[in-house]
């Protein structure tokens, strides 16, 4: 369990984090979402005793993490795949992390298996990808098979079937009880893969709760559609009011009117829809609206 109490970080005039509390629990995936420049990073670094803190603590499982001995086997953390040699293997990356922790030499072998890397771990690091690299960032953190996990953005380079494994692997983490802060600005990902969440924005809290309960606090609600007539069809609709979107071919995304009003408009008007479907709470809608005073820069401003 990762604990956050008053958590200030200032640099300077600027601050980072603002009197940030939250609780991580173990057995759960908990995503750590915000906009950029919500501090997300630096409260990741804090909780690794990377940046120390103006005020306020976090504490790991009850004690600070700079005061844990051979930290691996208490926290796993991938903060960026890029911070590695690239004239090493990663299996010789991996070897030097187990000596100087005191893990056991058959744990490089067998994280370099669970994460797909078995066969190009003699291979230097720097003739990576970027997916690559990011699953020997994962493979780092289960070095020391640690009860506490963090990964910021573990996702970025990935291909689709390695974003299916991670979004397979950290749910496994969590139903063995194991405490897992995933920060990330997938919204997709988050949404299949996050029992809980917490919500940052210019370094202060937005909210800390289950994925379901945050993501009912949208207010916005999209209807999806498809007709042959889309033309007429959305003629039709902006005229009623509604914001009307239209994508490649017949399909539609409607916000400002319920399903049931587009469908007795497309009739009155002898339009032709084949699908209607009204999406209702969803997470990237209850992000956008609820963190939508906290972005630092929107589409259009100049820095």
């Amino acid at each position: 369990m990762i604990e956050v109490r008053e958590l200030t970080k200032r640099y300077g005039s600027t601050t980072a984090v603002s009197d940030l509390s939250f609780t991580v629990r173990s057995g759960q995936v908990t995503g750590f979402l915000g906009p950029n420049g919500a501090g997300k990073s630096t409260t990741l670094r804090m909780m690794l005793g990377l940046h120390r803190p103006t005020s306020g603590s976090v504490t790991v499982d009850g004690r600070f993490f700079a005061d844990q001995p051979r930290g691996m086997r208490h926290v796993g953390a991938l903060l960026d795949a890029h911070q590695v040699h690239g004239g090493r293997t990663a299996r010789a990356h991996l070897t030097a992390l187990a000596v100087s922790n005191r893990l056991p030499r058959r744990r490089v072998g067998e994280v370099l298996e669970e994460v797909g890397l078995g066969d190009v771990g003699d291979r230097r690091i720097g003739g990576y990808s970027l997916g690559m690299k990011q699953r020997l960032g994962i493979a780092t953190a289960l070095m020391g098979d640690p009860p506490v996990l963090l990964f910021d953005e573990p996702l970025n380079g990935l291909d689709p079937e390695g974003v299916k494994w991670v979004r397979g692997l950290f749910q496994l983490l969590a139903a063995e009880g194991r405490t897992v802060f995933v920060s990330s600005h997938l919204m997709s990902e988050m949404e299949n893969t996050a029992d809980h969440l917490v919500v940052v924005g210019k370094g202060r809290l937005i909210a800390a709760e289950s994925l379901k309960d945050f993501s009912a606090r949208g207010t916005r609600q999209d209807v999806s559609i498809r007709t042959p007539e889309a033309d007429t069809l959305r003629t039709v609709l902006s005229n009623a009011g509604a914001t009307v979107e239209q994508h490649t071919g017949d399909a539609l995304t409607v916000t400002g009117l319920s399903a049931a009003r587009i469908g007795d408009l497309a009739f009155q008007n002898m339009v032709r829809v084949h699908e209607l479907t009204p999406h209702t709470g969803s997470l990237e809608a209850a992000f956008m609206e609820l963190t939508a005073d906290s972005v630092e820069y929107a589409a259009g401003d100049t820095p």
